[in-house]
Parts: C-alpha cells; sequence; structure tokens
C-alpha cells in the first residue's frame, strides 16, 4: 500500500464557503495512487470542511445563511469572546460541521458525486490562510 502526504495552504475573503475541490484533485493525480481514499483534515478549530453542491451557487448561499442563523454573532450566552464577536459562533459552525472529510479515490481521482465539490467553511469574518493536510492512501 502506497502513502502520499501534503499540506496545503487555502487563502480565505474571510466567512463564507470556498471550493477546493480542484487544488485536492491535483495532489490526489499527482500522488501515484489510482484506487485508495483521499482524508483531508483543516487543521483549525474556527474552519471546517463540508462536500456540498458546487453546481447552483444557491445552494452554497443557503448553506452559508443556515449556519449564520444557527451560530449567530454578539450572542449574550457567549462568554468565549476574547478574540471578538465572531469568535464563538465559528467554533460553533465548526463543531456542527466537520474538520475532516474522507473521499474515495478511483482512477487515480477523486470519486465525487456529479453534483458534489469539497468545500473549505471559513466561519471567520476576517481573511484567514488555512491549512490542510491531505493523506490519500491506497494502491
Amino acid at each position: 500500500m502506497k502513502q502520499f502526504q501534503e499540506t496545503l495552504e487555502i487563502p480565505t475573503r474571510g466567512r463564507g464557503l470556498v471550493e477546493i475541490t480542484g487544488p485536492v484533485r491535483s495532489l490526489v493525480a499527482g500522488a501515484g495512487i489510482d484506487c485508495g481514499l483521499c482524508h483531508v483534515f483543516v487543521q483549525h478549530t474556527s474552519a471546517s470542511l463540508v462536500v456540498q453542491e458546487n453546481a447552483d451557487p444557491s445552494a452554497k448561499r443557503d448553506l452559508e445563511s443556515f449556519l449564520e442563523r444557527i451560530a449567530p454573532e454578539n450572542d449574550p450566552d457567549y462568554t468565549h469572546t476574547a478574540e471578538g464577536p465572531d469568535d464563538m459562533p465559528s467554533h460553533l459552525r465548526s463543531a456542527i460541521t466537520k474538520t475532516t472529510e474522507t473521499i474515495p479515490v478511483r482512477g487515480g481521482s477523486l470519486a465525487l458525486g456529479t453534483w458534489q465539490g469539497l468545500f473549505l467553511c471559513e466561519h471567520r469574518a476576517a481573511p484567514h490562510r488555512r491549512r490542510l493536510l491531505i493523506h490519500v492512501l491506497g494502491e
């Protein structure tokens, strides 16, 4: 069994979803693994990952809106506010999504469905550079 591991840095513009299917697909293609798994891990507590529809932009907007409604800024019950009003909401949004995604690799490529894309969810208001650890294993 072969393994490949690489760190990918993704710049964000602040809160929102950034499609990262292309950069991850490129790393998988260069891994030399025809059949296996691609494990993606975001190394942050205020960002997360989701597999979501990437064809209709309204799906992305609706997901972003939903996350804002269930973890709003300036909730008076929050006590963890050291880094500003988006601090605790960003952790809550990360907690209800995922910090990892595992996607099958088939034919040396991500085996995503027709309308699926991999997205980095930036939960902080300010731009950041997010680190992702990509681990591909298989044959």
